[in-house]
């Protein structure tokens, strides 16, 4: 069974969940905004040294603590790694109350059906065995949604639940993470159709499958209502899906009981190059903007 007092903060906590976890791919994207180039690394590992540091920068930070920041969603890499002398997941929940979760997909298939399932993910019990180890409490995986596609969509959703309920079995909460992407030509369309796979999903799951559900801002206000309120259902995040953090706080905020999940909206004008008091101030005021937007 999951931590009680991290489930308790999942559930009802006030706050938002930082998403972390840019994996090998969009990594050198991630430090470009960040103000470091490409040419400031030779090799994978050093690159990820770099991703490693600005993730430490932002989780040691006085504003990144359980009173705004309910949850926080890890890179494999990170999870093996330490913050502030301790191993990530343990600094998190210890020293700042953040909730730690960790992201097991290994990337998305080719698109078929105007959508993309997830790759195989090889030895996911002994990756989940590892988290369990370093004291995870959920994880993350993300497919994606490009077009109005019921065939592409309950193919999507199926993959998800699927491995979701493998996560559950093991004691942890899984985040299933079907985006649709915000220039889809029929978004409104497919969200209809993703709502519905959802929902006849979650009434087959049984009282030991609590899932929590990571989607894009919706067409329509309040579109996921029922999903937030069904009963297996911890929590309802929204990912920022390429609008700025403006855009998605403002969408956000008229989204009531959903609360965001940002990455680089989070990360959005933070670079490098920043004293630590000009970091920590920034990162105080993305913080805040996005708490405001969450609590709607």
């Amino acid at each position: 069974m999951p931590n009680q007092d991290q489930f308790e903060q999942m559930k009802s906590g006030k706050g938002f969940v930082a998403a972390l976890d840019q994996s090998g791919g969009s990594t050198p994207k991630a430090l470009k905004a960040y103000g470091i180039d490409e040419s400031a690394w030779s090799s994978e590992e050093e690159m990820f040294d770099l991703i490693h540091a600005m993730r430490a920068r932002i989780a040691t930070a006085p504003a990144f603590t359980g009173d705004k920041v309910i949850g926080a969603i890890l890179f494999e890499m990170t999870m093996e790694r330490e913050i502030g002398g301790k191993p990530s997941a343990q600094f998190l929940w210890e020293e700042r109350r953040v909730v730690p979760f960790l992201k097991v997909d290994k990337g998305l298939a080719a698109e078929e059906n105007g959508c993309q399932v997830m790759k195989p993910i090889p030895d996911l019990d002994a990756l989940l065995e590892r988290a369990i180890g370093h004291g995870i409490f959920g994880t993350k995986m993300r497919s994606v949604i490009n077009a109005a596609n019921a065939e592409g969509i309950r193919a999507v959703v199926d993959q998800q639940f699927e491995i979701g309920r493998q996560i559950a079995a093991k004691g942890l909460v899984p985040i299933i993470e079907p985006e649709v992407n915000i220039h889809c030509p029929d978004k409104a369309g497919a969200e209809r159709l993703l709502r519905d796979e959802i929902a006849r999903h979650l009434d087959a799951l049984g009282e030991n499958e609590p899932v929590m559900l990571k989607l894009t801002l919706p067409s329509e206000d309040d579109f996921y209502a029922p999903l937030i309120a069904h009963p297996r259902v911890v929590r309802v995040v929204a990912l920022s899906g390429g609008y700025s953090r403006a855009e998605a706080n403002a969408l956000l905020a008229r989204n009531h009981g959903m609360i965001a999940s940002f990455s680089r909206a989070l990360t959005e004008g933070l670079t490098a190059q920043m004293s630590d008091e000009e970091f920590n101030a920034a990162l105080a005021e993305a913080i805040e903007s996005i708490y405001q937007a969450s609590i709607t």
